[in-house]
């Protein structure tokens, strides 16, 4: 069979003589609907589940702000989506509506779907449709209806006036006076008189009627997905090692991953609770040096620091919380390599300070930060170490990234040109022994340069008055020790050279 030709120009339609008449009314209506003017400032798209229960609200809207970040909830068992500004993005309405439908499909439910111009119509509309499949006349397609498509205001009306009064979910005694009425379908409801109307009926139906129509707005508020993703998995049987608790969590970790990528963000902070019978719930945190977004990655850290985790009692359920989301900052490799032409480090610096913590623990790895102080044990402070970009350099003005376990003190050397300090300071300073008022440490020492003077800290109660030293000791050990200008004129080690 030949097929049919459907030409439109300048509002006549030509055709080519074939086929039959039913499969021609369906393509014209088809080809009616794309070429129809959208002169409405809004266009909406219903979505009407028939199984509410098989798939939560929330997880279809997440899913479907990809078409448009302008989705509703109409609980329980619907959506909206504000698309006009997205038709070009899909091909027109049709391919919007097709696009939407797999997107359904993927999450396992299926929809009944109707485009309109104002929200309320839309919703009406899809509640009274059949699950969008195929069009008629696609030859492996399945008989399914086409969806209510309706892109002009001055359409809308004529199109609803069929339709039944039931979608619309008014109290059952209205509905049931308006049938003693003769009252049926939306049109003969839009064609009662208005303040009659409203005495009988009450005010809210007839405002129900003209956000329908378009007569009033229709304001809808927005779904917002949550912020922090938070999921808890129940287990059917308790589990008494790590490993198996990991294996449990692969599914809710996997479902952290879409929730990442949905937002284009990653985190920098895991939290998972494991909950017992009778023992109050272990918490393992997870801490990032950079924001991450891999699953695999999340996996093995949180691995790593569930293997240095005792169970107190088996674990009855499991649960994972993210700190809050932080945009992740996507940058291309630098050119030089570290360590070649002055390349700095690389970007595996943050995978290294979460290794080491995951393994040592948050306290044990930190970064320093330089204060504008002269006192030495108030020149600097611990900080969380600084992120690294994608070319290798320090996101922040300050030093360069460091790592030091925590049981040294170690500063950085202070902004200022000054006298030579050590990088080793010991976290109190350490009275050295005395004979006739000379310092000895294993010996006697031997002083080698000049003397630095501190004075300060009077401001805040913490002032001082030392005399440094450089000295080295009986067996080469270059030593900084400071001797107290105020009585008893005491003398003291305060750091190692390197």
């Amino acid at each position: 069979m030949r097929p049919r030709i459907v030409q439109r120009m300048k509002g006549t339609v030509s055709k080519l003589p074939a086929g039959n008449a039913s499969s021609e009314a369906t393509l014209l209506r088809s080809v009616d609907a794309a070429d129809a003017p959208v002169d409405s400032p809004e266009l909406w798209i219903g979505v009407h589940i028939f199984e509410p229960g098989a798939v939560s609200l929330e997880r279809l809207a997440r899913s479907a702000q990809r078409f448009t970040p302008r989705v509703s909830l109409v609980a329980p068992d619907g959506l909206l989506l504000e698309v006009k500004g997205s038709l070009h993005l899909f091909g027109g309405a049709d391919g919007l509506i097709r696009a939407l439908a797999e997107e359904c499909g993927a999450v396992g439910i299926e929809p009944a779907i109707a485009l309109a111009p104002t929200p309320l119509a839309a919703t009406v509309a899809a509640r009274v449709g059949k699950p969008y499949g195929e069009p008629y006349g696609e030859p492996y397609g399945e008989p399914y209806g086409e969806p209510f498509n309706v892109t002009n205001q001055a359409q809308l009306i004529g199109r609803l006036s069929s339709l039944p009064l039931t979608p619309l979910r008014w109290p059952q005694d209205v509905v049931e006076r308006l049938a003693r009425m003769g009252v049926r379908t939306i049109g003969q409801a839009l064609r009662l008189p208005r303040a009659g109307f409203a005495r009988r009926f009450g005010p809210e139906q007839l405002g129900e009627l003209d956000r329908l129509a378009g007569r009033n707005a229709d304001l809808r508020h927005h779904f917002q997905p949550r912020e922090r993703f938070r999921r808890r998995r129940e287990l059917t049987y308790e589990l008494e090692n790590n490993e198996a608790v990991l294996a449990a969590l692969a599914p809710v970790l996997a479902d952290l991953g879409k929730f990442l990528q949905e937002r284009q963000c990653g985190i920098t902070e895991l939290e998972c609770r494991l909950r017992h019978r009778h023992a109050p719930p272990s918490r393992c945190i997870l801490r990032l040096a950079a924001p991450v977004a891999d699953v695999a990655r999340l996996t093995e850290l949180l691995g790593e620091r569930l293997s240095a985790l005792t169970l107190p009692e088996p674990v009855r359920s499991c649960e994972i919380r993210s700190g809050l989301p932080v945009r992740r900052v996507l940058a291309s490799n630098p050119l030089w390599q570290p360590g070649e032409y002055g390349g700095s480090g690389g970007p595996e610096a943050p995978e290294l300070i979460e290794r080491l913590r995951a393994r040592l623990g948050h306290e044990a790895v930190y970064g320093l930060q330089m204060l504008a102080g002269h006192r030495p044990e108030n020149a600097w402070s611990t900080r969380e170490p600084a992120a690294v970009n994608g070319s290798g350099t320090a996101n922040d003005s300050g030093s360069r990234l460091a790592l030091f376990r925590s049981t040294q003190a170690v500063p950085a050397p202070p902004p200022w040109p000054a006298f030579r300090r050590p990088l080793w300071l010991l976290h109190a300073p350490q009275q050295l022994e005395e004979i006739d008022g000379v310092p000895r440490r294993r010996g006697a020492l031997r002083f080698f340069g000049d003397v630095e003077r501190i004075e300060t800290g009077w401001w805040d109660g913490g002032d001082i008055g030392r005399d440094y030293y450089t000295v080295f000791d009986i067996y080469g050990i270059q030593l900084w020790v400071f001797r107290e200008r105020a009585e008893p004129h005491r003398w003291f080690l305060h750091g190692v050279f390197g």
